[in-house]
């Protein structure tokens, strides 16, 4: 079951927040229920010493926060969109 619009929308925040000051650890994609990429982010973080990842976590940050609720809803909760 799908959560709601305003649940899922209230994460939006906390996800693109958490990505641009901790993206390198993938925090955003556990918030958003997407363990496997999060998961895919820390194996990534480790493996680069950080830097790859905390770019990508910086860029999905500004992505969350710039979008409208009901297109954020649309992308991570509807079509489940992983990255980007």
């Amino acid at each position: 079951m799908e959560p709601s619009m305003q649940e899922f929308a209230s994460k939006k925040i906390a996800a693109g927040v958490c990505g641009i000051l901790l993206g390198y650890l993938g925090v955003h994609k556990f918030i958003l229920g997407f363990n496997k990429e999060g998961i895919i982010m820390l194996v990534v973080t480790l493996v680069t010493c950080g830097t790859v990842s905390s770019i990508i976590g910086l860029v999905e940050g500004i992505i969350y926060l710039t979008k409208s609720d009901q297109q954020f809803y649309d992308d991570y909760a509807i079509q489940k969109k992983g990255w980007f």
